[in-house]
């Protein structure tokens, strides 16, 4: 995730930054450059088009789909911001259950060296192991380095769900210690929450993840863009001339970059520079919970 101070102007004006919409399109964007150059070629050099009066209305076209396009692709930014902010919310939730699990595990196991050690190193892993699933990376055992988890090392299958094998690790020692008595039943229903809450923001991550917008509604708006984009030459080469070359050139790219946009933050628990930030928040969860359970 890229940092930057929103009040600073000039960052955004003077700052040039790679941006990966440009590479993206390159393609694209010289094949429009070269579609335009030979449609005002052929109607200023060869037809000759700028006697018809009809076509001298087309502009009149493309201003009211100009609007129309404009509404869609603020809705498809819109839907796509919402994704993303609800990731960030979901795992802006698993730092503050992480912490009042810990909180309150510190509480109670006071002089249980053992067990806070245990959780101390468990529960930050819950957010690797989350982290890793969402990105569909393969978690393996690097995660659990420590010597004294290997029973848990043991009781993992790499090829299942490595977060809920987690949780339920975390639950089974709660649980376990309840019927040891060093748990009261009152504090094992306090626990219950945050331990619920695990595998509730897992399945809302997931269903972020696992759920696009529609196909649909997805092609439309790339063919519609598409072809309002072909037609622009056509209308306005009449009053700009080969200078519509450029113009469409940019117009293009300003539409479809939106929606390269949109795409990119649709999915917030990727890798690319404008999404979530997992690791830091991940990193910030282990520094937390080892400073609680220490």
């Amino acid at each position: 995730m890229i940092k930057y101070n929103p009040k600073d102007w000039f960052f955004f004006i003077f700052r040039l930054h790679k941006a990966d919409t440009i590479r993206k399109l390159a393609p694209m964007l010289f094949v429009i450059a070269a579609y335009s150059c030979l449609i005002a070629f052929l109607e200023v050099n060869v037809l000759h088009l700028s006697e018809n009066n009809h076509l001298k209305n087309i502009p009149q076209m493309h201003g009211l789909l100009g609007f129309v396009i404009s509404m869609l692709l603020v809705f498809r930014t819109n839907t796509a911001y919402d994704r993303w902010w609800e990731g960030r919310k979901l795992w802006g939730a698993l730092v503050n259950n992480s912490r009042n699990l810990a909180i309150k595990l510190s509480a109670i196991l006071k002089d249980d060296k053992d067990n806070r050690t245990y959780f101390r190193r468990v529960i930050p892993l819950y957010a690797s192991a989350l982290k890793n699933h969402l990105q569909e990376e393969s978690t393996g055992t690097s995660l659990f380095n420590e010597d004294d988890l290997g029973h848990m090392i043991a009781s993992l299958d790499v090829e299942k769900h490595i977060p809920n094998q987690v949780a339920a690790h975390l639950f089974t020692r709660v649980h376990d210690l309840h019927k040891a008595g060093k748990i009261s039943g009152e504090e094992l229903i306090i626990l219950n929450a945050e331990l619920q809450s695990y595998t509730d923001i897992c399945g809302a991550c997931e269903r972020i993840k696992n759920t696009p917008i529609p196909f649909s509604y997805s092609v439309f708006l790339k063919k519609f863009i598409f072809f309002y984009v072909m037609t622009l030459p056509f209308g306005y080469v009449f009053s700009m001339g080969y200078y519509v070359i450029p113009v469409v050139t940019f117009i293009f790219y300003v539409l479809a970059s939106l929606e390269l946009i949109a795409e990119e933050i649709e999915d917030p628990f990727g890798a690319d520079a404008n999404d979530l930030p997992m690791d830091k928040i991940s990193a910030n969860i282990k520094k937390h919970v080892i400073e609680i359970l220490h």
